[in-house]
């Protein structure tokens, strides 16, 4: 069987990647930025909520994942936040200037998370070197490794995730990601023979407010009166297509 986790971007995104039979949540907030760690309260309702499983983002910022000791000592306080809400594991990426993986800090966390599961996003496409880089990851002890094969999206990349699976041999989980949709999980499925997907399955929501300010923005978003959302539908159709082209 296919598992599919979803990249929930809200409590209520969450919830509807449960509906659709999503098996796990990649829980974050700001997903324009890439995901970054969602708040206590939303980690909180999410663990009494939910009977899958939840995996909140370690990501104190956006942007790239060389970081501060600042923010180094934020992600390990959120860590700990994770721990006390019980949360079935985290997710984490670290790298160095070189773009390698910076083991040492990485080792401290999966350490810190004790016995909650790690997978390390997609910090890993961004690295030099993809096979070591994996042989690393294998050797630190993580759950499974979130990409796109460097690529734009799996699709792009579905080649080169299938030489990732062939090399981890089992382990480590390749959870392709990026742009996995109902019109390409089939072929994805096809070249890789991958067995679990990472993907959002949002639509945008419109607003439902009357009034609205035309002279001022709140923030980047070029449609502020929008939103995203995961459909528990697209979750659902993503899991059927996948089971049925494994």
């Amino acid at each position: 069987m296919i598992q599919m986790e979803v990249c929930a971007n809200s409590l209520t995104s969450a919830l509807a990647a449960q509906e659709g039979g999503a098996v796990r949540v990649e829980f974050c907030d700001n997903l324009p930025e890439g995901g970054t760690t969602p708040s206590y309260g939303q980690i909180k309702l999410a663990k009494e909520l939910l009977h899958i499983l939840v995996y909140p983002i370690i990501r104190p910022r956006g942007g790239d994942f060389l970081y501060s000791d600042l923010e180094f000592r934020i992600m390990k306080e959120d860590i700990k936040m994770c721990k006390s809400l019980n949360c079935d594991g985290v997710v984490i990426g670290i790298l160095h200037a070189n773009g390698s993986i910076d083991k040492e800090r990485c080792a401290a966390l999966i350490e810190l998370a004790r016995p909650m599961k790690v997978t390390f996003h997609r910090a890993f496409d961004m690295c030099n070197d993809l096979e070591k880089a994996l042989e690393e990851l294998i050797e630190l002890g993580c759950e499974r490794v979130l990409t796109s094969g460097a690529a734009a999206s799996a699709l792009q990349g579905a080649e080169r995730l299938k030489a990732l699976i062939t090399q981890a041999a089992g382990r480590i989980s390749i959870m392709p990601g990026a742009g996995i949709k109902t019109e390409n999980i089939a072929e994805i499925i096809r070249i890789t023979g991958a067995t679990e997907f990472h993907a959002s399955a949002k639509h945008a929501v419109k607003s439902d407010m009357q009034f609205r300010n035309p002279g001022l923005s709140m923030g980047t978003s070029a449609d502020e009166f929008s939103y995203d959302l995961t459909d528990a539908a697209t979750v659902k159709s993503l899991i059927e297509l996948a089971n049925s082209n494994s």
